[in-house]
């Protein structure tokens, strides 16, 4: 066996391995449900990629390749769903649903090439790579447009990073895939791939380990606040409530740089504050917590009974109705409407 490839096979077993142990403490973890799944999902996706690429390890001689093939092809679409989850955007249905039958519709193809045919259609290898390339591009502009809303900052930093990485591990891959063809015959790019992976897959492991996943992952519970402050902290407080008072909360696309910028504090300071003081997971959490207050009182207001609903969420700092009927809901368990009809009667449009 060529020393090189001995050399590829051994990284790609050993990030599997990790990849494997760490898809086990997510699977125990008390992270939410969907996203604890979609992470380990998306890890053990990632471990059949290293094995169904690996030209020494000969998996498509086993019963299993199918499923091997399915997992490695649908790494991406996970890695794209995972970033929605992890900086909690929503995702959209319609776009997983695409995303999916095109997956399938990729991976039908290349085992009845594999099995019968022979030959892959042209048509479906453009068509999964070019998904590959979307989901991981469209997953790394998630991460860093988002990154700003998680208040713990390393945590905030490792999540961006991760998604990052992975994802230019997966524009890497499509991008030499689509330019070279497949790389089992090109023994230095097996290398440079597997090493790199390696190295990523192990510095993440030794830091989401060490931290049980909490780098990852909010708790079940709100973060415990602390409620003896500082002199310092107590006068950033106070500032924070006059803002708070004159609604700057309603100013739209409000982030917590700008704000830090409108008191004139250093962002980490604020953060910590909001956080570990003021007892917020996020930055859109202590937001919202403003804006649905004003949001009740607005709806039940007989004066403000002919505003839409929709210029009330504009109103508050939101860009559009979704989100702001989202954060209602999971603030009263009701949308807007139901909460306006409940307070005055009667039906409305909003």
């Amino acid at each position: 066996m060529d020393r090189m490839l001995l050399i590829d096979t051994v990284l790609r077993l050993l990030s599997a391995g990790q990849l494997m142990l760490i898809a086990l403490v997510i699977g125990r973890s008390h992270a939410p449900r969907a996203i604890r799944w979609v992470t380990v999902l998306l890890l053990l996706c990632v471990a059949a990629y290293l094995a169904d690429v690996a030209p020494v390890i000969d998996v498509r001689s086993m019963r299993i390749w199918p499923l091997i093939q399915l997992g490695s092809q649908m790494a991406p679409l996970l890695l794209w769903v995972f970033a929605h989850l992890i900086f909690e955007r929503p995702v959209s249905r319609r776009l997983l649903v695409l995303g999916c039958a095109v997956t399938l519709a990729c991976w039908a193809n290349f085992v009845a090439a594999f099995y019968w045919t022979h030959r892959m259609p042209v048509a479906a290898d453009i068509a999964q790579h070019a998904l590959s390339f979307t989901c991981a591009a469209h997953a790394i502009w998630v991460a860093i447009t988002e990154r700003g809303d998680d208040l713990i900052e390393r945590r905030r930093a490792f999540r961006t990073g991760f998604v990052i990485v992975v994802g230019l591990q997966t524009l890497g891959i499509v991008i030499v895939e689509s330019w070279f063809g497949y790389l089992h015959t090109l023994a230095g790019l097996m290398l440079l791939q597997s090493g790199t992976t390696f190295i990523a897959v192990m510095a993440f492991g030794a830091v989401l380990l060490s931290s049980n996943a909490e780098l990852l992952f909010d708790g079940e519970t709100q973060p415990a606040t602390q409620p003896s402050l500082s002199p310092a902290e107590n006068v950033l407080r106070q500032q924070l409530e006059a803002a708070m008072a004159a609604h700057v909360y309603r100013e739209p696309g409000l982030t917590i740089g700008v704000l830090s910028g409108k008191l004139g504090v250093p962002e980490h300071r604020l953060r910590a504050l909001i956080n570990q003081r003021l007892g917020y997971r996020n930055f859109s959490d202590f937001l919202n917590t403003h804006r649905v207050a004003d949001a009740k009182c607005w709806l039940t207001d007989p004066a403000k009974v002919a505003l839409p609903v929709l210029t009330i969420a504009m109103d508050l700092g939101y860009g559009s109705l979704a989100p702001f009927n989202r954060a209602f809901r999971d603030a009263t368990g009701q949308t807007p409407t139901d909460w306006r009809r409940a307070a005055l009667g009667g039906f409305e449009n909003s």
